[in-house]
């Protein structure tokens, strides 16, 4: 997994409603980069919730969400729609992005090890260096650890 300190690796994904999105174009704003495993599952359902629950505050910080997973564009738009999330989620299925940033790694449920995404999330400044990182996040109250996080930067 990247390090705070580390120059957030650039990247395009394709993101809900047809557009994409580029990380470098968020230059000189701060970023909250999530890393989920999969739309509409209880955990990313919290997580997402939260983090949108907790978007003005956010803001108010001078940052922006974007949330990535290897789900299709089409399950992103559904997703965003039925809970009435305020950010954009990216598809990143090959999970190259996450490979990129050490989000996509060794899992272990019920005694059975597979690949997939680790939940996680990296805070990236105005200059685009990562400035903290939340390593295997628990989704319950994770958005206001962020929030408290870049009321300190």
């Amino acid at each position: 997994m990247l390090e705070e300190g580390t120059v957030a690796p650039d990247f395009t994904l394709p993101a809900d409603g047809g557009g994409e999105v580029t990380l470098s174009n968020y230059r000189g704003k701060k970023v909250v980069l999530y890393f989920y495993p999969k739309d509409d599952t209880s955990g990313c359902t919290t997580e997402a919730c939260n983090f949108r629950d907790d978007y003005t505050q956010i803001l108010g910080a001078g940052a922006v969400v974007l949330g990535v997973s290897p789900d299709s564009i089409k399950s992103h738009d559904k997703f965003k729609l039925k809970y009435e999330l305020p950010f954009a989620l990216l598809s990143d299925p090959d999970h190259q992005v996450a490979d990129l940033y050490g989000a996509w790694g060794e899992k272990k449920m019920y005694g059975r090890s597979y690949m997939g995404i680790i939940r996680s999330t990296f805070i990236i400044d105005e200059e685009g260096v990562i400035a903290k990182v939340f390593p295997r996040v628990r989704p319950k109250n994770h958005s206001q650890e962020v929030v408290d996080a870049l009321s300190g930067l």
